[in-house]
């Protein structure tokens, strides 16, 4: 088959002309989702995360919370973006893990199949908070309490699916106890209930929960980690009473599918330079949360494995949006 020197010649430009394109981005500002309300964990580690990205990349990297039902809104909306590197969100374990057998079908966005992983940026744990007037000093008077008066306790989360929700459930099971749940729209709200005392108990992240409890406007009670945390050893693990509780959380940075390969390398290669800033690592640490660097292959696995491990969670444990 004869092939013109015209045709080779515009095929060659062609191909050149698509890296060439990658590697003039980003010449505007990056949309960063944060599928969660503001001040929330989520978007406090993403407007840390993003103002690094924006030192790194040399341009703005805008915050825009789209918040509600569980991050299911916000992910819908960064799942259908272009995928030109101009649109990436700040996913949790709760968007692109157990919403999955939470929602099932009614899931308007696959997390595997829809999104191009970057990379993992952050683990942590939750911790229990209570309103200051609860008569509760650790997890063993707030047992008896919650025993005493079944049902006048309230707890409250940031939505169905989130490790606020599966903790209180988690802790109502093992506790044989019965306290009233209170769905929020994301776990900011939610903190500010708990402040004014509309819900008397949170199993909030380390993130939102910390500078409150320093402020004094809640009382710290334990840790959701397996053991104490060498960031705060005088603060007990809630399985030093209920052995084997633990819910822990994570966050990662995706681009929608079909995204340049050569930009998400660059957003790779961003994110970790920055999870070595020692700026960031100190409000990292601040915040009780742990930098936790994992490139696109390594994350996708463990985002595949998270909903297998979810999955079986909810199921068992008959948890359910409703």
């Amino acid at each position: 088959m004869h092939i013109s020197r015209r045709a080779l010649t515009l095929a060659a430009l062609g191909a050149a002309a698509r890296p060439a394109s990658a590697q003039s981005w980003p010449t505007r500002p990056i949309r960063m989702i944060v599928p969660f309300a503001p001040g929330g964990a989520t978007d406090v580690l993403a407007r840390i995360i993003g103002a690094r990205l924006q030192t790194e990349l040399g341009q703005p990297v805008v915050i825009e919370n789209r918040a509600g039902a569980s991050g299911i809104i916000g992910s819908e909306a960064a799942a259908r973006a272009a995928p030109d590197g101009y649109t990436i969100i700040m996913a949790s374990i709760t968007t692109h893990a157990v919403n999955v057998p939470m929602y099932g079908a009614r899931l308007s966005y696959d997390p595997v199949k829809d999104f191009a992983p970057i990379a993992r940026v952050s683990t942590g744990y939750n911790v229990l908070v209570v309103n200051p007037a609860v008569p509760a000093q650790n997890v063993a008077e707030l047992i008896a309490l919650a025993k005493a008066r079944p049902g006048a306790l309230a707890y409250g989360h940031g939505g169905n699916g989130t490790s606020s929700h599966l903790a209180g459930e988690m802790f109502k099971a093992q506790a044989g106890i019965d306290v009233l749940q209170v769905p929020f729209r994301s776990t900011s709200p939610a903190t500010t209930a708990l402040i004014s005392n509309e819900i008397q108990m949170m199993f909030d992240t380390s993130t939102s929960a910390l500078p409150q409890a320093r402020q004094g406007t809640v009382r710290l009670l334990a840790t959701c980690a397996p053991s104490r945390r060498p960031s705060m050893p005088d603060v007990p693990a809630v399985a030093e009473t209920l052995p084997g509780f633990e819910m822990g959380t994570w966050s990662g940075v995706f681009a929608p599918a079909g995204t340049p390969a050569a930009i998400v390398a660059r957003l790779d290669t961003a994110l970790r330079v920055a999870l070595r800033d020692p700026d960031l690592l100190a409000r990292f640490d601040t915040l009780g949360n742990e930098p936790f660097y994992a490139g696109p292959e390594e994350f996708a696995a463990y985002v595949r494995s998270e909903i297998v491990t979810w999955t079986n969670f909810v199921r068992s444990a008959n948890i359910t949006a409703n």
